[in-house]
């Protein structure tokens, strides 16, 4: 196996804590599978959730690009009606 360390585990809040050297090369805010087994604790690194990007406020940003006409919906009754009331085709 590796180097042993020693941890010390101390109060935090409504928990218990222990510190991880920073010698193991474990990288900050990542997401941790905790367990007691067999009077050891375990611990495995959960997989990192693929990053998502946010493209609500691309549309209509991109000079010379005109979007398709929404055809998803029919035309509201009351819209027909008031666009004939004014003359409109």
């Amino acid at each position: 196996m590796g180097k042993e360390y020693t941890a010390k585990s101390f109060k935090s809040g409504n928990s218990v804590a222990i510190r991880v050297p920073a010698a193991l090369g474990i990288e900050p805010d990542r997401e941790w599978a905790v367990e007691w087994v067999d009077g050891n604790l375990v611990l495995r690194a959960k997989p990192t959730a693929k990053r998502k990007i946010d493209i609500s406020g691309f549309a209509g940003k991109a000079p010379g690009i005109r979007l398709a006409p929404r055809e998803d919906f029919e035309e509201r009754p009351s819209a027909i009606a008031a666009r004939k009331a004014a003359g409109l085709p």
